[in-house]
């Protein structure tokens, strides 16, 4: 297949750039060149996705087409976020692409993350030309925005919590770099909580299939929930090599210690608060579609393998991008709950 990746430099980008080289597709990224460092045998066309002249641009480097189809097989779409903007992204390539795979996100959906997510669930009402607004909304816009270009052939990942290799958000990588510096880690909530977070690779490779198989449609799309936060942060421990001893403390402590949820210790949201349904998504239309999930173990080996390698994600207090918490708060938390002897209170 002819793949264009609006993006395809960073994280999810470059997942699905890497994954459909190895599958033996050709690949075109398009971006600005600023922040991407795009993979060895990818084409590459220089633009701004505002500024119609690099859209005409585009549209105009098109392969040839084959077969008397469109040139690319597909537009793969991850760094949307303005309706307007997708929209016009849309209109340029809908005569040179057979489908359009648009990145959103469970945002898209109000009910999410304080009740159920299924299959159908209604999105926000938000028209295909808003260029303000929040997240959510504006998520749920761009597929809409897809929608008037692509009828009938546009693939929508509503995505959970993307975790694996080259992300730099502060999700696993800022437990990952906690962990391996030892002692007591504080550790939220319930280790046996189910959670669903999935590889950037894994939704590549679904979407991939998704075009190829001609399977359109909005699928949320996350991991099978078989596994816990416990799962994790000992994937974490084992990895790192630190000896580092998870110290877990309830929902009420860490809200009465004002540890911000989501971010202060990324991904624990509190049980009975407006994130009590964070994991309770299903994605039996994505599964049946061709979705399969490597483990939580071998995300965090893979992750941790590329972030020895790294360096300048943390700030001064050891934060990645707004994620985590300062030593000094985590340790007067962990006075707190263990005590300086180290027996829990």
């Amino acid at each position: 297949m002819r793949i264009l990746i609006i993006g395809g430099g960073r994280f999810l980008g470059r997942a699905f750039a890497a994954e459909a080289l190895a599958a033996g597709h050709q690949v075109t990224v398009f971006n600005r060149g600023r922040q991407s460092t795009e993979l060895a045998g990818v084409r590459v066309v220089r633009g701004d996705r505002e500024k119609p002249e690099d859209l005409a641009r585009l549209a105009e480097s098109a392969p040839e087409p084959a077969d008397g189809g469109p040139g690319w097989d597909a537009v793969v779409d991850t760094c949307g976020y303005q309706p307007k903007i997708v929209g016009e992204s849309a209109r340029a390539l809908r005569d040179k692409a057979r489908a359009y795979l648009f990145i959103s996100s469970l945002n898209a959906y109000p009910s999410w993350a304080g009740e159920p997510v299924r299959d159908g669930s209604p999105k926000y009402e938000c028209g295909p030309d808003e260029t303000e607004g929040e997240y959510g909304p504006l998520k749920a816009g761009c597929e809409r925005a897809v929608l008037e270009h692509f009828p009938d052939r546009t693939i929508c990942i509503d995505a959970g919590l993307i975790l694996g290799p080259h992300e730099t958000s502060g999700r696993l990588t800022w437990w990952l770099k906690r962990i391996a510096r030892g002692g007591d880690v504080l550790a939220p909530g319930d280790p046996k909580l189910p959670i669903g977070p999935i590889d950037a690779r894994d939704i590549a490779l679904f979407g991939l299939r998704c075009i190829e198989n001609g399977e359109y449609g909005a699928f949320p799309t996350v991991g099978p929930a078989t596994e816990t936060f416990g799962d994790l942060l000992e994937a974490c421990v084992r990895e790192t090599g630190s000896g580092a001893r998870l110290r877990w403390a309830g929902d009420e402590f860490l809200r009465a210690h004002e540890i911000p949820e989501w971010t202060g210790l990324p991904a624990w949201s509190a049980r009975d608060g407006a994130g009590a349904a964070v994991w309770d998504v299903r994605s039996e239309l994505a599964l049946e579609a061709g979705l399969r999930c490597r483990p939580l173990a071998e995300t965090v080996r893979d992750t941790w393998a590329w972030l020895r390698e790294v360096e300048g994600l943390e700030d001064g207090q050891g934060r990645i991008n707004g994620h985590g918490i300062a030593p000094e708060v985590e340790a007067a938390a962990l006075k707190d709950l263990v005590g300086e002897d180290g027996d829990l209170r």
